[in-house]
């Protein structure tokens, strides 16, 4: 098992150019599972050993340690990619992971902002902002890219004056996302606030001048919404929901939108056509005279 998951692991980093996230959850995960197949089940196996048994007392166990049912998806995901690749491979005849069931998912509908306090996070800042936090900010909400996409923009792959940039998605599929016009303004002042004569490498950059992270662009985010008084909190990926909510409010095609966004499916897009209902109903709710009055007698 464990030359079947570096075997694995390989083919994800060169075959599949899996991000850099991809490969450390897949790795820490399937880890975890030959630790369990060590401790639990007291030797390692092979791959043809394995029953779907096995995985399940390993997702039992995750359940008991406290993992959520969203942490134990992924991890029966990593499981069931492993063998799906074994059985490619010709080294197992079935895939034990998916004879397994998955945690039954609660359906969580994303946080969004208002236009209102979209407006304000970007206009009505209470301390003064870096030309490049304003830049990523109005990047972020603009473009309705992940942030993992955002911080991996270089300089040359943003074009000003078409108002676009060139994104690397999931499963390194190219896209473009579009920058408006407050975005562009953002970012050409950025741009000249960086040293003179640099042309290439990252766009958005950390004080030692290297590539910018996530985790610090999360960080950001998160601080730019609490300086604003009443709210809400914030994270880039809620940027993200705002930016899909508020096409759809405006009456942007849900296609449109998932190209937009780079969803391989309209159903994962179809989640915002529930925030948009809602948001309508609680318009009505406040406006309409005998909204209240809807019981039927």
């Amino acid at each position: 098992m464990d030359t079947a998951v570096r075997s694995f692991l390989t083919y994800l980093h060169i075959e599949r150019k899996a991000s850099p996230h991809t490969l450390r959850n897949y790795g820490q995960d399937l880890r975890q599972f030959l630790d369990f197949l060590r401790r639990d089940e007291g030797s390692l196996g092979s791959p043809q050993q394995i029953e779907p048994i096995t995985i399940r007392s390993f997702m039992a166990l995750r359940a008991n340690q406290g993992d959520s049912k969203a942490t134990r998806s992924r991890k029966l995901s990593a499981i069931r990619s492993l063998f799906r690749y074994l059985a490619r491979e010709g080294q197992i005849t079935r895939n034990p992971g998916e004879a397994v069931r998955g945690p039954k998912q609660e359906r969580k509908l994303p946080t969004v902002l208002t236009a209102d306090d979209a407006k304000r996070l970007m206009d009505d800042c209470i301390r003064p902002r870096s030309f490049r936090d304003q830049a990523l900010l109005e990047t972020l909400y603009s473009s309705g890219a992940r942030v993992s996409e955002v911080v991996n923009l270089n300089l040359d792959d943003v074009d000003l004056h078409e108002g676009i940039a060139t994104v690397l998605g999931k499963g390194r599929k190219e896209r473009i996302v579009p920058l408006g016009t407050h975005a562009v303004r953002a970012l050409a002042a950025y741009r000249r606030s960086l040293p003179a004569g640099t042309v290439s490498g990252p766009l958005f950059r950390n004080q030692r001048g290297g590539r910018l992270t996530a985790r610090s662009v999360e960080r950001l985010v998160a601080k730019a919404a609490r300086d604003l008084p009443n709210f809400p909190s914030l994270s880039p990926h809620g940027l993200r929901h705002s930016f899909a909510t508020h096409l759809l409010d405006g009456g942007v095609d849900l296609r449109v939108i998932q190209e937009l966004l780079g969803h391989v499916s309209v159903s994962t897009t179809q989640r915002y056509t529930h925030v948009a209902l809602d948001r309508i109903m609680e318009a009505y709710d406040k406006a309409h005279p005998r909204a209240r009055a809807r019981a039927i007698s």
